[in-house]
Parts: C-alpha cells; structure tokens; sequence
C-alpha cells in the first residue's frame, strides 16, 4: 500500500484547509486509515481515522466539532476537512494505513505516507 498526502499550507486561525491522502495498492476491507500529526518537539498523535469497511470514524478531543474524515472508495482517496482552525493545530500532518481496523497509537500503522506541513498563524 502506498500512500500520498497532500493539501497543507498556511492559514490564519480560524481558516480551514483541506488535506487529501490517495491510497494505491491493495486495500481490503479490514483496513483502517487515519490522520496523525507531529507538533516540532512533540510526539506524532493521533487526529482521526475511519475504517473502510463500515465508515466509522474516530477523532481526538482535541479535533472533535471542527475536523472531519471521509473516504471516497471511488478514488481510494481520504480527506481531511479542518475547520476553525488554531495555532496549537500547527504540525506536520501523515497518513496512515493499518490492516487491522483503528487503533489510535502510531506504532500500530502498517503505511505510512509522506507529511505535509500545516500551519496555523495567530
């Protein structure tokens, strides 16, 4: 499985941007796919995540009510839509793979995809 982030930049608080991941390879039903990030000088955390086969979704506290996490299967592609966003919502942000539904530690992700920088101006 590969995967391709894309879509950071910077935003003034408040703003909203909208990340992508395309997924290629084999995916199958089990698979989980997720956001994470990583502040500088912090460990890499858990964002959101929705499984392919039931669309559940999970999020952190600290995202709930302002992001949202989709799948499209017709273009094996997940988005990331964050809203209202905040200075403390600055990283670099991944996404991930795991073929054995959610779990929200990164060590339990299989792929892994390239960062992409978000940041939030005050």
């Amino acid at each position: 499985v590969q995967l391709q982030a894309f879509g950071g930049g910077l935003v003034q608080a408040g703003g909203s941007l909208r990340l992508s991941c395309a997924a290629s390879g084999r995916i199958f039903s089990t698979y989980a796919l997720g956001w994470f990030r990583q502040a500088l000088g912090k460990e890499r955390e858990f964002v959101a995540a929705i499984s392919w086969s039931t669309g559940s979704t999970y999020y952190a506290d600290s995202v709930k009510g302002r992001f949202t996490i989709s799948w499209d299967n017709a273009k094996n592609t997940v988005t990331l839509q964050m809203n209202s966003l905040k200075p403390e919502d600055t990283a670099v942000y991944y996404c991930a793979a795991r073929s054995r539904g959610w779990r929200p530690r990164p060590d339990e992700y299989d792929y892994w995809g390239q960062g992409t920088l978000v940041t939030v101006s005050s």
